[in-house]
């Protein structure tokens, strides 16, 4: 088979892809915005002190 792995071993990776990519992309949004709450949160504050 392809790069020695059989047809099963594959339907299992591109299963275990179809699942984590969406994952991984609500993630990223998620933390993005996270990030810009904390930059909105920040403004207006001396330093570090909260």
């Amino acid at each position: 088979m392809f790069l020695g792995l059989e047809w099963k071993k594959w339907a299992i990776i591109i299963a275990a892809l179809v699942v984590i990519i969406p994952i991984k992309i609500k993630f990223i949004q998620w933390w993005s915005e996270r990030q810009q709450e904390k930059k909105k949160d920040q403004r207006g504050k001396w330093g570090d002190e909260e």
